[in-house]
This record gives C-alpha cells, structure tokens and sequence, in this order.
C-alpha cells in the first residue's frame, strides 16, 4: 500500500475508534493487539495486512468496506469545491476590468 493509502485507513481507523469512544488500548483488546500495534497503524507506520484489517473491522464493529471510506477527504474535497464555486459565482458578477484585477492578484500572491 502507498503510504497515502496507509495514513487515509489509519486516519479512518482512528476517526471510527474515536466515534465508538475507544482508547488505542481498548481497540486494541477487542481485536487481540498490542496496543501500539493499533497506535502505528493509525500513524501509518504499519504495513498492516488485510487480516489484521478485518480484525479492526470487526473489533470496531464494522464492515471492512468502512474502512475504505475517507469520509474527511470527502469532506475537505466537497469544501473545496463549494469555495471554488462560490469564487466563480463572485468573479461571474464582476465586471471586466475587476475580473483582470483579480487575475493579476492571484497571479502576483501564486506565481
């Protein structure tokens, strides 16, 4: 797995722990760990295999597939686009010379 993969799961793994109001220690128990096995894995620094995967799942008492499921990407990639649309709709309401201001803004703040 890449190591984006290994932090989005660790993340998603972390945010379900904490959902359900477990420790490290006490998902860690559930699914037959040590307790900083769960604390690597959350920080992406295990390799952890699909066996092990499916242990947290069910210690969490969810389906393997959740794990999957980064809902704070989504979350970050859905206010993005709000921003940019919310952007668009403000420089659609400019007139001409304003929309080359803001241009040339952007250009001097990002180039």
């Amino acid at each position: 797995m890449s190591e984006t993969t290994l932090k989005l799961i660790g993340d998603r793994i972390r945010d379900l722990r904490k959902q359900r109001g477990l420790s490290q220690e006490q998902l860690a128990e559930l699914a037959n760990f040590h307790y900083t096995y769960i604390g690597g894995v959350e920080r992406a620094e295990k390799n952890i295999t699909i066996l092990n995967l499916i242990k947290i799942a069910n210690a969490l008492n969810v389906g393997l597939y959740d794990l999957f499921e980064y809902t704070k990407l989504k979350k970050r990639a859905k206010s993005k686009s709000d921003d940019l649309e919310q952007i668009v709709n403000l420089l659609l309401s400019l007139n001409t010379g304003d929309v080359k201001k803001v241009k040339n803004i952007l250009i001097e703040m990002f180039d």
